[in-house]
């Protein structure tokens, strides 16, 4: 078994281990961005672990996922499904890969490991041997009765840096299964979107498990920083619930309460008047114009700039006293126009306006396409999938790439490449541990 320590920034004696030396040409990183040679064993499943380790690849990391042998990661029986036959919603085809997978995998290794077999544990240390960085998200607990924990993480190698994503936190509530509609549910968000007889409303997008894993990388990265300068990596522990309530929290909904003030308003909000979605011809636009300055621009494009001289409409004061009078003002002068006529009367002031778009003319906005924020989803023998998007990496660095070196791998494609060139297992023990179904 080949033991090499993990490759840090800090690290300037020439002797010690390069990131290509560290895991060689078949394990490069996706793309050679501003976390190259940072190696991550990703345990992940499903989608708030995986998005961590996506956007970890993305900066350039390599990424080696471990997946069960049998099911591989729960998301590779997600529909849809591309391959050479096209989108399909059921599996057609051997080579159809879910979407799902297509999305969130790009750029990561593939390796199998049956993490309830004994044999598994030494693989793992091995693995966090050669390792900067675990991820993972199982229900809390899970990871501890696996042998794949922490402290297992921690013995095998000191420096590592371990992420953790679960419902409510490494230590509470172990074995509570939870989803995203559930933390949406008890974090108040859905209770801050509609209008105040609306019934509970889930946002349309799995936003805890995108958000979560923002500060689980977030985390990451100020350990592999404190480890830069201490050798010691830690625990980072995330928990879907804290981070949905935290955003939540962003608002002041206590004190709204408190001076009387709706929190459910709808499309609009009252307290920023003018400030929400107004209804056009054709479609709606989003206006927000909620200083001053901003207004007289307003009114002065609707042709209503006698407005400002009523103290309902000209003062900030006075608006927010009497927020539906302003809105119907704006709204009967958008709906007498299409969206593109509204855009252009307002192009050129200090109001913030925009169309309220499709989900596919956002995703194909030039401005995205130009800027990689969104991407083609590619399978790795069928190539692109026509006319669909999806997410790319949203950071512009002025050194460093960002993005995907390769499509997502087949289950357990890097077997070889990880275990026998990485970890040095030769044939025998390989054909041992497929033998005996471990990997």
């Amino acid at each position: 078994m080949v033991r090499r320590l993990p490759y840090t920034p800090a690290m300037s004696d020439p002797a010690l281990p390069q990131p290509a030396e560290l895991v060689g040409d078949v394990l490069a990183s996706s793309v050679a961005g501003p976390l190259h040679g940072v190696v991550v064993v990703d345990l992940t499943r499903a989608l708030s672990g995986p998005r961590a380790t996506w956007l970890l690849a993305g900066l350039g990391a390599t990424v080696i996922k471990v997946e069960d042998p049998t099911t591989g990661d729960t998301a590779r029986v997600n529909p849809p499904y591309f391959g050479p036959g096209g989108l399909h919603l059921a599996r057609t085809d051997d080579e159809d890969m879910s979407l799902a997978t297509l999305n969130r995998s790009p750029g990561k290794h593939s390796v199998t490991l049956d993490l309830r077999k004994p044999a598994a544990a030494e693989i793992f240390a091995d693995l966090v041997a050669h390792a900067d960085v675990v991820v993972e998200n199982f229900t809390a607990g899970t990871a501890d009765r696996l042998g794949v924990g922490y402290e297992a993480a921690r013995a095998a190698n000191s420096r590592i840096v371990y992420g953790s994503i679960s419902g409510f936190g490494a230590e509470s509530d172990a074995g509570v299964r939870v989803m995203d509609t559930v933390i949406q549910a008890m974090s108040g968000l859905m209770m801050a979107n509609g209008g105040p007889d609306d019934p509970p409303i889930r946002v349309g997008i799995p936003i805890a498990d995108n958000v979560a894993p923002l500060f689980v990388v977030v985390g990451i990265l100020a350990a592999l920083h404190r480890r830069d300068r201490t050798g010691l990596g830690q625990h980072v522990d995330v928990s879907m619930l804290g981070a949905m309530t935290s955003l939540v929290a962003t608002e002041d909904w206590e004190a709204m309460a408190e001076l009387g003030q709706p929190l459910r308003t709808g499309p609009t909000l009252p307290r920023l008047v003018p400030f929400g979605i107004f209804a056009c011809r054709d479609g709606h636009v989003a206006i927000v114009a909620p200083q001053d300055r901003m207004v007289r621009d307003l009114f002065g494009a609707m042709g209503r700039a006698e407005l400002l001289a009523d103290p309902r409409f000209g003062t900030r004061d006075g608006r927010v006293a009497h927020p539906r009078m302003v809105e119907a003002e704006i709204e009967r002068w958008t709906e007498d126009r299409s969206v593109q006529e509204v855009l252009d009367a307002l192009a050129g002031t200090r109001v913030a306006v925009g169309p309220v778009r499709t989900q596919a003319e956002a995703l194909h906005d030039p401005r995205v396409l130009e800027r990689g924020e969104t991407r083609p989803v590619t399978h790795p023998t069928a190539g692109i999938a026509p006319g669909i998007r999806t997410s790319g990496i949203p950071i512009r660095f002025s050194l460093d790439e960002t993005g995907f070196g390769f499509p997502s791998r087949r289950l357990g494609e890097d077997n070889e490449a990880v275990y026998g060139g990485l970890l040095g297992y030769d044939a025998a023990r390989l054909a041992e541990l497929r033998a005996d179904a471990v990997i």
